[in-house]
């Protein structure tokens, strides 16, 4: 049996609700519902227990309506940006969660990613889990804003999300799965932009993204990146850094050793 939060607190957390918040700090609560902060832990963790509110953060909480209450959670993308702020990380949605902003994820990840500008451990709030991805350039990104119900969530760029994808391959369904986003996020591609995003990364990661998008029949969006390939590379990398290189072939485009057959899902 699950004991009932206080009615001070339950009233306090549907006020919030019908001024349209959807967060709260620890911080808030205390200075909100007075007493102990024993006392008020343990009213925060009864709404807890009753799907009321969830934890996604230490000292931050969220309210769930009762629309997402089978999830235990707000959906990610609605509580990522308060959270973020919470924390005073910079972050931007990206690689399969960027690509679903733009319409070119074929399947709904089963995490929510997000790239950060430190190293941080998984989230996971009621059935929702959130991969956070360590990029040191974070700054360097260029990102859009993207209306959710609950305000605005920045996301990478097309070209940006194009380069994290090839540089997290292993994180995105292989390189597989990335030729085939490649393939719906092309006529999103500014090749200009795609140059200078790929000037924020390793070179390899150029050269991938190249060979890739010809294997879509994206020639026009690689060019420039081929001639920006072509002016700073001379030694060969392997197209899959893991696989084996024997009876690999070259590419002399992208002096990459191609040992991996790429085929995107049409």
């Amino acid at each position: 049996m699950i004991s009932e939060a206080s009615p001070r607190a339950r009233f306090w957390i549907d006020s919030l609700a019908k001024a349209g918040r959807a967060h709260f700090t620890s911080a808030e609560a205390r200075q909100a519902l007075g007493g102990t902060a024993d006392a008020v832990r343990l009213s925060l963790h009864r709404l807890s227990k009753q799907t009321l509110i969830a934890s996604p953060g230490r000292g931050f909480y969220v309210i769930v309506p009762p629309e997402y209450r089978s999830l235990g959670c707000l959906p990610a993308e609605q509580f990522i940006p308060a959270l973020m702020k919470h924390l005073k990380l910079p972050y931007y949605a990206a690689m399969l969660s960027a690509a679903q902003f733009y319409g070119a994820a074929h399947h709904a990840p089963q995490e929510f990613q997000v790239m950060v500008a430190r190293r941080r451990r998984r989230l996971v709030c009621g059935s929702v889990q959130v991969a956070f991805f360590f990029r040191p350039v974070i700054a360097s990104v260029a990102t859009r804003s993207f209306n959710t119900s609950r305000g605005e969530i920045a996301v990478s760029t097309p070209e940006f999300t194009a380069i994290d994808l090839v540089g997290y391959h292993q994180h995105a369904g292989g390189l597989d799965n990335v030729a085939t986003i490649l393939a719906e996020l092309v006529e999103q591609l500014d090749p200009v932009k795609l140059v200078q995003a790929a000037a924020t990364a390793p070179m390899p990661w150029a050269q991938r993204l190249g060979y890739l998008l010809e294997r879509v029949h994206a020639t026009d969006a690689a060019e420039p990146l081929r001639s920006y390939v072509r002016d700073r590379v001379h030694d060969y990398t392997p197209l899959l850094p893991s696989g084996s290189l024997e009876d690999a072939t070259r590419d002399f485009n992208w002096k990459l050793v191609v040992n991996e057959r790429v085929e995107a899902e049409v």
